[in-house]
């Protein structure tokens, strides 16, 4: 028998998540609301840490350097702000946290680059849930036999 906890975090997780690795480069599609717009905005960088892989609560933490600048975010994989997650390009790494990528620049910033099927990280389409009215007309045809 599952925990209460399992059957709450369960109900709120997405039906796929993108296998994400340290060391991918990803595109994140976030929506933004702002007053009554709402927009996707797309944030493309390095992915340096995933955490709590297979949680409700899993995140990974993209950068990349923007006019110069570093910067950060972490994403909740199963937040409903995040509509999808691309992998672009998957790099060779032995590590599974990047946090010295941080410290470098230039050439030195570069990953080997690895081969990879992009149709492996294709999300199917959200399963079709059976609506109420399936079950009333099931129900009404069972009546309708036993008559």
């Amino acid at each position: 028998m599952e925990s209460v906890i399992k059957q709450i975090e369960n109900r709120f997780k997405k039906h796929a998540v993108v296998d994400v690795r340290p060391g991918d480069t990803v595109r994140v599609h976030q929506k933004i609301k702002e007053g009554n717009k709402e927009r996707v905005q797309i944030f493309e960088g390095l992915v340096l840490r995933v955490g709590r892989k297979e949680s409700l609560s899993s995140t990974i933490t993209v950068r990349r350097v923007a006019s110069g600048i570093g910067v950060e975010k972490t994403y909740l994989l199963h937040s409903p702000l995040i509509v999808k997650v691309e992998v672009t390009k998957r790099s060779k790494v032995r590590r599974n946290y990047l946090t010295y990528m941080r410290s470098r620049t230039g050439k030195s910033a570069r990953l080997t680059s690895i081969d990879f099927d992009k149709k492996i990280n294709e999300l199917p389409e959200e399963p079709v849930k059976p609506t109420d009215s399936n079950t009333q007309t099931d129900q009404s045809d069972k009546s309708d036999q036993n008559n």
